[in-house]
């Protein structure tokens, strides 16, 4: 049996050809999010999406697309589906963890880096033609080696990037509800929430969005932290409060952050983009050829399974299989 497939934004060919091999595949036309009324569209005809972050996947969507019973997300994240309804109606829902463990983590140790070292800033002098050649005082930043690490959410990107700062001897600590045995082995010291800002000099945010963690990071947590500390989102931009942080940044209560996700993406905070010190990246943590081809893989072979009855390799909802 051929089924119909609705892929919302292009994604590499390797994953659509997959997707092809068992059925009829369409892809969303335009270089942006679709809208609402334009997704409910392009997905009533068809037995399985293959959906971004963007996607909101809602009551509403499935009471006007009851043809739907598979929905893979091509991201670790799943905050843009109500994955309790889609259990509710029978309909399967996947992600694609794992494969860009990596790819994000290597992007938190860059913002730190960049942050730290003023890199951003002093690239934009040279290429204007402000420098004035090597001077003692010029562009000084913040070291690393050494300095305290504080990560929030204990899930594997966090734990890969408390690996990678052992390079640079960083003492990690970190927070979580419970207890995680692969930070402990590391040297990783668990503690509560209002120590670790207190105590880190780099504080990196890599936990789930939830009805708890929305701005787990706001005015409050912001004024608990060092006027030396760096912050880094790589995870969701509403575990921030933007406007808290703008604030922050503006008064130099703390030293800089570095944001890959933003509170309304793509829309910015007023005043964000105004600032020195913060760098700005267009949510690009996972953005390498390797990792988009093998996620566009991953969310094709579960779609294919669920759309033909079968448990995927990555179920967010596996109690749908029983």
């Amino acid at each position: 049996m051929a089924y119909s497939f609705l892929v919302t934004r292009n994604i590499p060919a390797v994953g659509l050809d997959r997707l092809g091999s068992g059925g009829s595949v369409k892809v969303n036309p335009h270089d942006r999010p679709m809208t609402a009324d334009e997704l409910v569209m392009a997905a009533a005809d068809c037995d399985g999406i293959l959906s971004m972050l963007t996607d909101c996947i809602d009551t509403a969507f499935l009471d006007r697309c009851p043809r739907v019973k598979a929905i893979s997300n091509y991201a670790v994240g799943f905050n843009n589906i109500d994955v309790a309804e889609c259990t509710r109606r029978g309909v399967g829902v996947s992600n694609t963890p794992d494969v860009l463990t990596n790819a994000t983590a290597e992007i938190a140790l860059a913002l730190m880096l960049a942050c730290a070292r003023r890199v951003v800033e002093a690239d934009e002098v040279v290429r204007a033609g402000q420098w004035r050649g090597w001077a003692p005082l010029d562009y000084l930043g913040m070291d690393m080696v050494g300095k305290v690490l504080g990560i929030i959410g204990a899930g594997r990107i966090g734990l890969r990037v408390a690996r990678m700062a052992a390079g640079l001897d960083m003492p990690v600590i970190y927070y979580s509800r419970s207890p995680h045995p692969e930070f402990d082995q590391i040297g990783a010291v668990r503690v509560d929430l209002e120590q670790l800002l207190r105590q880190a000099d780099f504080v990196s945010l890599h936990a789930p969005l939830t009805d708890q963690t929305r701005h787990i990071i706001g005015a409050k947590q912001l004024a608990l932290m060092k006027p030396t500390a760096i912050l880094i989102n790589t995870a969701r931009g509403p575990l921030v409060d933007e406007q808290a942080l703008v604030d922050a940044l503006r008064h130099n209560r703390i030293y800089g952050a570095g944001l890959d996700v933003f509170e309304r993406e793509p829309v910015l905070n007023p005043g964000l983009a105004t600032l020195k010190n913060v760098i700005l990246l267009p949510h690009i943590g996972s953005a390498t050829v390797a990792t988009r081809g093998q996620m566009a893989v991953m969310a094709a072979e579960d779609l294919l399974a669920m759309t033909s009855g079968k448990r995927p390799v990555h179920p967010v909802n596996p109690e749908r299989w029983g």
